[in-house]
């Protein structure tokens, strides 16, 4: 009985202080409530994303994916990120190896794969954060205020998110993203818990 409690009082506090379990869906790929289900028209989404005052972000998964998991489970869950992700994105997800169709920014239709074949993604999870505006004349790609290709920490995905939600892309020449999460690292650091 004492070992029993021992064991569980030990794994309760082994576990990440935000871990949670993400359903999944049939596609073996992990869907947040927070997802949105689209007919994954990107222009579509761009333009419901901008009237609900929030930016798209395109997100590529695939089935199996440990670097996928933990950032659902991990990074996402983060109280500050999520509420980020809720509050001022509108994440649509993309299979990196499915076969479901997909309108580009451009106005190509394409499958998934070969949207993702297009874009270039190599590595999942993929983060596509799109600018205010999209364009309907360029790829989701070439038009990316910033790709976040892998799974990053809370803190760098808060920051790209927040970077990217503050138009920060539009003028570096004082503060790159490095930069300006450098500085976000140390004003952490310093207490400032923004």
């Amino acid at each position: 009985m004492i070992r029993t409690a021992l064991a569980v009082l030990v794994a309760a506090v082994a576990l990440p202080v935000f871990a949670e379990t993400v359903p999944m869906g049939d596609d073996g790929l992990h869907k947040p409530a927070w997802f949105r289900e689209t007919f994954k028209d990107l222009q579509e989404d761009a333009a419901e994303a901008a009237s609900e005052g929030k930016r798209l972000l395109v997100i590529v998964e695939q089935r199996g994916c440990l670097y996928c998991r933990d950032m659902h489970e991990q990074t996402f869950s983060d109280p500050r990120v999520k509420a980020m992700l809720e509050e001022n994105y509108f994440p649509v997800q993309i299979n990196l190896h499915g076969n479901i169709e997909v309108t580009d920014t451009d106005g190509e239709t394409l499958t998934e794969k070969d949207a993702t074949r297009k874009w270039g993604i190599l590595f999942t999870p993929t983060m596509i954060v799109m600018p205010a505006e999209v364009e309907g004349d360029r790829p989701a790609v070439a038009q990316a205020a910033a790709v976040m290709p892998g799974a990053f920490s809370a803190g760098t995905t808060l920051d790209l998110l927040t970077w990217v939600w503050e138009d920060r892309f539009l003028d570096q020449s004082e503060e790159d993203f490095q930069r300006y999460h450098a500085r976000r690292i140390r004003e952490r650091d310093n207490g400032d818990t923004r």
